[in-house]
C-alpha cells in the first residue's frame, strides 16, 4: 500500500469491497504504474517533436509592459516561451506573472513562442477588466486540473478511481470542479476526509511544479490514457475540433498529465489558501468534487474564505457528464 495514499479511505476499501452490489469499474493498475507509463510517453514525444526542431531561428519579441512601455527581445523562434522573456527582464515578472497574451491570445507562460509577436505578461491583478477575466478563468481551470490530481491518487489500490473530466471555468459558479467516477455506492465523505485532501492539495500546490503543454496526436494521446475508458472516448470528439482535426493538447504536472485545451497557470506556487468544499453523488457512480482556492498573493481573514466555503458547498450546475450505457 502506498504510504501516499490516505490511511482513512482504507475503511472505505474494506467496507465496500465486501458487499455484493460494490462495482469495480475494471481491473486497474497502481497509479504510480499508470502514471509512470503516460510520464514515458509524454517524455518520449517531447523529444520527438524537440529533434523536429531545425537551427535555431530567431525572433522578435516586442514586450509591452506598463504605461505602454515596448521592450524588444530576441529569442529563439519555436523554443523561448514568455517566462524566458520574463527572465529577460526582470525577477517580478518572472515570478508574478501567471499567464501570457501573445500577439492577443491567451498563451501558457511555458508555450514556446512560433514567431515574431507582441507579448503582454498577466499577474492574477490586471487592470484591464478583459484580462483579469482571462486570468481567473486560467486559475479556476488550473485548480480543478489539480484536483484531479490530487484525487486521482488518493484512494487506496482496491478502489477504482476514473478521472472523467472537468467543465470550462465558471468563475460565477462558487467552485472549482472535477467528475469522477469511484467503484464505492453512497460514499460520504467526513469532515476529516476533507480536510486531509485538502492538504495533500495544499502539499503539491507548494512543490511548485511547472504546467508543461504539450500538443499530440490523438493516436498518442490514446495510448497515454488507454488506462481510462472516459478519456479514451473524448479523445476522437476532442480531436476533431483542433486546428489539425487530429491534435490533442495534454498537461504535465509533476508526476500527473491530463487533457485540456488549457491554458493553465505558471506554476502551482500560484496557488494559496484552498478548500475541498463538497462531494455530490452524480449518475453511475460519478462523484463531483468541488473546492475553492485563492491566488497565492491574496489573503483574506477566516470569516471571510468561510462565506466562500458555503457558497462552494453548492452543487456546482456545469454539465453533468454523459455516460454511454453498458
Amino acid at each position: 500500500m502506498a504510504v501516499t495514499r490516505f490511511q482513512f479511505l482504507s475503511t472505505f476499501s474494506r467496507q465496500f469491497s465486501s458487499i455484493s452490489n460494490a462495482h469495480i469499474v475494471q481491473p486497474k493498475l497502481r497509479i504510480e504504474e499508470i502514471r509512470g507509463k503516460r510520464i514515458s510517453i509524454f517524455d518520449k514525444e517531447y523529444k520527438r517533436q524537440q529533434s523536429l526542431i531545425p537551427r535555431l531561428e530567431k525572433i522578435e519579441v516586442a514586450y509591452e509592459g506598463f504605461d505602454n512601455e515596448t521592450t524588444t527581445l530576441v529569442m529563439n523562434k519555436g523554443v523561448s516561451t514568455p517566462y524566458n522573456c520574463a527572465q529577460h527582464i526582470s525577477e517580478h515578472l518572472m515570478k508574478n506573472s501567471v499567464v501570457a497574451e501573445v500577439n492577443g491570445e491567451i498563451w501558457d507562460l511555458h508555450r514556446p513562442i512560433p514567431s515574431d509577436c507582441t507579448l503582454k505578461l498577466l499577474s492574477m491583478k490586471p487592470e484591464n477588466q478583459h484580462q483579469a477575466s482571462l486570468v481567473n478563468k486560467t486559475f479556476w481551470r488550473s485548480c480543478s486540473y489539480l484536483l484531479g490530481a490530487v484525487v486521482e491518487g488518493s484512494f487506496q489500490d482496491d478502489i477504482s478511481v476514473t478521472l472523467h473530466s472537468f467543465p470550462p471555468a465558471n468563475v460565477r459558479s462558487g467552485s472549482f470542479v472535477y467528475d469522477v467516477q469511484l467503484s464505492l455506492d453512497d460514499w460520504v465523505p467526513s469532515l476529516n476526509d476533507f480536510r486531509q485532501i485538502a492538504a495533500t492539495f495544499q502539499k503539491f500546490v507548494r512543490q511548485n511544479h511547472t504546467f508543461q503543454r504539450l500538443d499530440i496526436d490523438s493516436s498518442v494521446a490514446l495510448k497515454m490514457f488507454e488506462d481510462n475508458a472516459f478519456k479514451a472516448d473524448q479523445i476522437p470528439h476532442i480531436a476533431t475540433k483542433s486546428s489539425s482535426g487530429n491534435t490533442v493538447t495534454v498537461y504535465r504536472c509533476g508526476d500527473h498529465i491530463d487533457i485540456s485545451r488549457g491554458p493553465m497557470i505558471a506554476s502551482t506556487s500560484l496557488v494559496g489558501r484552498c478548500s475541498i468544499a463538497a462531494v455530490h453523488r452524480l449518475d453511475s457512480r460519478i462523484y463531483r468534487f468541488q473546492g475553492v482556492a485563492l491566488p497565492s498573493e491574496i489573503y483574506i481573514n477566516h470569516f471571510a474564505f468561510g462565506i466562500l466555503e458555503t457558497r462552494a458547498r453548492k452543487l456546482n450546475p456545469a454539465r453533468t457528464p454523459e455516460l454511454k450505457s453498458n
